[in-house]
């Protein structure tokens, strides 16, 4: 743990599962020296390294992670990521009850324990009492990890970090940095935001960007394409509600669709979450294929199958988020942070083709060294 004269992140989170404990995990695998180069786009960035960042404050809502140190609850049931750095220091951050909503589907109470949340029997906190946390804790940083669907529950949060002066960073396709009145209560309140929806390492959708684009600069009409994806941690599990999955359709097509030659009908594009199939786990399959016309009106086909395990796979790029979103707090940014949510976010408020938003991030992580 940084002591607080040490030049660092303070960094809160809501919600502790996969994703956030590849994100603690990591940060300590990369403080101890290992592989310091290997799986991150910039070691350094900004003047900040990952072993700058340290968590200060968490929330979560399942009684097998409330009350326990992070560094203890990022293992706990239902999580069921790679454990690639199983000796966590402890943060000194307890996780404290957070505020339910629309945080928990209905349907999750149909599967095993080990598999769903077990719902604290705790009171759920009042905004003050977050925003009291976030401003105690020195928080810079608030990462949102709530389930896909949580649109009054990350409306919660991001109240609480408007009020409390802190940066916040929407990693779940519910439309709060890309929502044009979101986005101007942030700027008037002179705090920044980066969203929304991350964009994993190589995942499927950026890979599928990529190859879009690709068939765009190659001159090959796309004609349709699908995107499947299939995996068993609690995110999928979540998602077979579908009633939840409506802005995260909408985040993965319209990443898609945004750096096509032309917009594909409806009818012509399909990406998205496609089953959960327990014994997964945390590793994530997409079947993708592409449809299309060479020279000539030829026909082509492409299909090819990217296996990798999901919460690790996003993790670097939530590195890279904080700190981004450490700069612009101190450089008194306000509002979204377009550089960064066009090259990290499938629903920036601003899209753009991968090499400009590559470009323009890079430029906005030299502006102080320029």
């Amino acid at each position: 743990m940084l002591s607080p004269e040490r030049h660092g992140i303070n960094v809160a989170i809501a919600g502790i599962g996969n994703c956030a404990s590849s994100l603690v995990q990591g940060i300590e695998h990369y403080r101890s020296g290992a592989n310091d180069t290997v799986g991150l786009s910039h070691y350094e960035l900004g003047g900040y390294s990952p072993s700058d960042i340290q968590v200060v404050a968490a929330w979560d809502v399942d009684e097998r992670k409330v009350g326990r140190d992070v560094s203890a609850a990022i293992f706990a049931k239902p999580n069921c990521t790679a454990v690639f750095c199983d000796s966590v220091e402890p943060t000194g951050a307890e996780v404290r009850m957070g505020r339910i909503l629309d945080g928990v589907a209905d349907h999750m109470a149909d599967y095993p324990d080990d598999r769903t949340f077990r719902v604290a029997q705790e009171r759920e906190p009042t905004k003050d009492e977050v925003v009291a946390v976030l401003r105690e804790s020195h928080a810079d940083v608030l990462m949102n990890y709530l389930p896909v669907g949580s649109q009054k529950a990350t409306e919660f949060y991001a109240e609480c970090a408007l009020e409390a002066g802190v940066a916040f960073v929407n990693n779940i396709p519910v439309f709060i940095a890309s929502n044009p009145e979101w986005a101007e209560r942030f700027l008037k309140a002179g705090v920044p935001i980066i969203g929304d929806d991350i964009k994993a390492q190589l995942g499927a959708t950026i890979v599928h960007r990529v190859l879009t684009d690709l068939f765009k600069k190659r001159g090959v009409k796309l004609d349709r394409t699908y995107q499947l994806n299939t995996g068993g941690n609690t995110d999928f599990l979540n998602m077979l509600n579908r009633t939840r999955l409506a802005s995260k359709k909408e985040s993965k097509t319209e990443a898609v669709q945004s750096v096509a030659q032309a917009r594909l009908e409806d009818e012509n594009i399909h990406v998205g979450p496609s089953d959960y199939v327990a014994w997964q786990n945390d590793n994530k399959v997409c079947f993708l294929r592409m449809e299309g016309q060479l020279f000539g009106g030829v026909p082509m086909n492409l299909e090819l199958r990217l296996s990798v395990e999901d919460s690790p796979n996003s993790a670097g790029v939530a590195i890279d988020m904080i700190r981004c979103a450490k700069l612009a707090r101190t450089r008194g940014m306000a509002g979204p942070i377009l550089p960064a949510a066009a090259w990290f976010c499938k629903h920036p408020p601003v899209q753009m083709p991968d090499d400009e938003a590559h470009a323009a991030f890079e430029a906005f992580i030299d502006q102080d060294a320029k």
